[in-house]
């Protein structure tokens, strides 16, 4: 194994934002530091550094990124200590100040629900979803909590379940993470959180037609609705869906991000293939 670390851009580890298969993001800045910007790098989670041992095991053979507060001294130090532990660590180029210089993503730990006694955050929210109960759990696994745990009530049951788990209620009438207006619960989390990226924000049009019965704000919002209600056909059981739909997720996002100027017809590869004969 090599004892040696590489570092990672803020611009690179911006792609890999969103990915199921990105690397773990661990910010190890200390208290003192952290108190000074209590904001997280988005989907990054807080540890201590000095405890790395107790830690590491969990995190072996995976791909982990340290974010220290200007990535020296402490985050390569981490890194390497993880990389004994066979992790594949690297570390953030100019660490956490780099990312929030460039005004790249940070979430403002005070808005999410205190964390359970392993470092998740619980949401509750109602059973049987179909779209903004399903595009608000991608968003949270994918660009905030990547441990977060999701309960499926009946709405009647929603708030004194999440008063006994300590659990953030969304997407029911009276949650502060609802309905704005015209805007869903997916448009609230990206606001709130500091996650409008210029994808995001295309994801969230999407997700507000089909959501809110306006599939003229986006061409890909009715099948975004077809697709949400075959799924929740598909299964009966909300997390199965949860998963599934994820997937759903992932791909809608990366054509936000990579390929809404690409093109595909029959008509137009014949043609193609045509010229090169």
């Amino acid at each position: 194994m090599s004892s040696s670390y590489t570092s990672i851009s803020s611009d690179k580890l911006l792609r890999l934002l969103g990915s199921s298969k990105g690397p773990v993001l661990i910010d190890v800045r200390p208290d003192e530091e952290y108190a000074a910007d209590p904001r997280l790098v988005a989907g990054s989670s807080r540890r201590d550094h000095a405890s790395v041992a107790d830690w590491a095991p969990a995190l072996a053979g995976r791909p982990a990124i340290v974010i220290s507060r200007g990535g020296a001294a402490l985050g390569p130090g981490v890194a390497a200590l993880l990389r004994g532990a066979g992790v594949h660590a690297d570390v953030l180029e100019g660490g956490f100040e780099a990312w929030a210089k460039l005004g790249l993503p940070l979430i403002p730990e005070a808005k999410l629900p205190p964390r359970d006694n392993i470092g998740r955050t619980v949401w509750v929210t109602r059973a049987r979803p179909k779209v903004d109960r399903i595009a608000c759990p991608w968003l949270i696994r994918r660009f905030v909590d990547p441990q977060a745990v999701f309960l499926f009530v009946a709405p009647s049951e929603v708030f004194a379940v999440a008063e006994r788990f300590t659990a953030a209620p969304f997407d029911i009438d009276g949650a502060f993470w609802g309905h704005r207006n015209q805007h869903c619960t997916f448009d609230a989390l990206i606001e709130e959180l500091g996650l409008a990226t210029k994808a995001l924000q295309r994801l969230a049009v999407i997700v507000r037609g089909a959501d809110t019965g306006h599939p003229e704000l986006a061409p890909e919002s009715a099948g975004l609705l077809a697709a949400s209600l075959g799924l929740s056909r598909l299964y009966a059981d909300d997390l199965q869906q949860l998963e599934a739909g994820i997937t759903l997720y992932d791909a809608l996002y990366r054509w936000c991000r990579d390929a809404v100027d690409e093109s595909h017809s029959h008509a137009a590869l014949h043609a193609k293939a045509g010229q090169k004969t």
